[in-house]
């Protein structure tokens, strides 16, 4: 039986399998440029770029900006996204929806176990070329906020649209979870804790971590399974 179901892929179906492959592909290069220090000018620039030149401690922007971003970025940490999960399991549960509560909490706690993996893997140290404007202390790259925002968010959004009956509903919780991810992201970097490419390489091992979920999941799981 689920043989079949592989073997009977609509072409969205294929398009999203290649999606997958690109995703990783994507991700392998994009490692292997950071360990063979390929990316390392790019970073260095962007980090910079959002720096005041006189003084590398004050970032780019108006007063405010900085404290924006500092509330911004804590949706991507631990304890959000955590609560994030816990409250959108029970609400599936409530719905009825278990086999999907128990899928979504899975893919959640699989993609957390798969980027502390990458970080001690690849064990980038953090950057040193600005002041951090929060503290930090584990290694850099993936960025965590970015690929568990991705993994967390996205997976949140497309799961939790199996769940509603409007289209327009279900587009604007993917929307939701794209731009929360997106902003999570760039708060890392205007805070000087991530190289670019550490965001970049977070988003696209998240991304491509969902993505697989939700094909499994689109694949094998009703929207009424209880």
């Amino acid at each position: 039986m689920v043989v079949e179901k592989f073997m009977t892929f609509e072409p969205i179906g294929l398009m999203m399998f290649a999606s997958l492959a690109g995703g990783l592909f994507l991700f392998l290069s994009l490692t292997g440029g950071v360990i063979d220090g390929d990316t390392h000018a790019f970073d260095e620039r962007i980090l910079l770029s959002l720096r005041e030149p006189g003084d590398l401690s004050l970032p780019i922007g108006p007063y405010w900006l900085t404290h924006a971003v500092d509330d911004i970025t804590a949706l991507g940490g631990t304890t959000v996204l955590s609560l994030m999960t816990v409250l959108a399991t029970i609400y599936l549960l409530l719905a009825r929806q278990r086999a999907i509560a128990l899928f979504m909490f899975l893919c959640i706690a699989g993609g957390w176990i798969i980027s502390a993996a990458l970080k001690l893997g690849v064990a980038r140290p953090r950057p040193d070329i600005v002041p951090h404007l929060v503290q930090v202390s584990d290694l850099s790259f993936p960025s965590g906020h970015a690929m568990l925002s991705a993994v967390t968010y996205l997976t949140l959004g497309a799961l939790l649209s199996r769940a509603q009956q409007y289209r327009s509903t279900r587009i604007f919780l993917i929307a939701a979870a794209i731009f929360l991810t997106f902003i999570v992201g760039l708060s890392r970097i205007y805070l000087g804790v991530h190289f670019p490419t550490d965001v970049l390489g977070g988003w696209c091992a998240g991304a491509t971590w969902a993505l697989g979920c939700w094909m499994i999941a689109r694949r094998f799981l009703s929207p009424a399974a209880g």
